[in-house]
């Protein structure tokens, strides 16, 4: 009779658990953890640290875009491209809407080296106030780019020893003593360290030695060659450099490199 009478009870507790809905089941306790929605399940907002990098690019404001074009685009003497400009905004908007923290200054160098290096072709915008600070100057790029002495650049690299230019954009870093030798002779500047921030375009501008820096072969006449750095005029390096530093933005173009026109993370976020 007992084990009739525990066979009986078994059967009415699988009875009545067979009966449950699976929202009966979800809600009901357990020692098992609680079900976590996805969006849950994220790192809470004041875990992430406010300066987080992130590599994944969102979309520029349009306004914002739109405006600097308005405001910058008719001041810009010459361009190698007619979505040179355009292309440069966006990779700022969008790099500075996914790491507000990172961009701790307004300004942003800028160079066009689709154009030849006797050619003016660096700026310094503000763009808080949507001017230029300076330019347009001549800025030297990699002798790893470029055949001759002077002329327009062709090959765009992020391999270590190539001596070429980088294409993309750039956080600016530290300052620090920069020196160097040019025509056999041994010159000192201030150097502003940057950090790539277009994927394999320009990762390893750090560890290739890639900055800012001032060097006696750029001129108002022309730039010379350097190892792959953006090089400007002393003077200008003495002046701009420190504005730059510590957050400011830089970014590379060229529309000779369409892999790049066409896979940069940032400056393709597309009109």
């Amino acid at each position: 009779m007992r084990l009739r009478l525990t066979i009986l009870a078994a059967l009415a507790v699988f009875v009545a658990f067979a009966s449950l809905t699976p929202e009966d089941l979800l809600s009901s306790g357990s020692d098992a953890p609680d079900a976590v929605s996805p969006a849950a399940a994220e790192f809470p907002v004041d875990a992430v640290p406010a300066d987080a990098e992130t590599n994944v690019a969102s979309s520029p404001d349009e306004n914002s875009v739109h405006a600097a074009l308005e405001r910058l685009g008719p001041l810009v003497r010459n361009t190698s491209h007619r979505d040179a400009l355009r292309y440069a905004f966006q990779a700022y908007y969008a790099y500075r809407s996914a790491n507000p923290g990172n961009v701790r200054n307004p300004y942003f160098y800028y160079v066009d080296f689709g154009l030849d290096s006797r050619q003016p072709r660096g700026y310094v915008f503000d763009m808080e106030r949507l001017s230029i600070v300076d330019g347009p100057f001549t800025v030297a790029h990699g002798s790893g780019s470029a055949n001759g002495a002077v002329g327009v650049p062709t090959r765009f690299l992020n391999r270590r020893g190539s001596n070429a230019t980088s294409l993309g954009l750039y956080l600016a870093q530290e300052t620090y003593n920069f020196s160097g030798k040019a025509g056999g002779r041994r010159y000192r500047s201030i150097g502003l360290r940057l950090k790539g921030l277009s994927g394999s375009f320009n990762s390893n501008a750090r560890s290739r030695g890639i900055v800012v820096h001032g060097a006696p072969y750029v001129t108002s006449q022309k730039a010379g060659r350097s190892q792959g750095c953006p090089a400007m005029g002393l003077d200008r390096a003495q002046r701009l450099i420190p504005m730059i530093a510590n957050g400011g933005l830089v970014f590379h173009f060229s529309p000779r490199d369409t892999q790049w026109m066409r896979g940069d993370p940032w400056g393709t976020r597309a009109s």
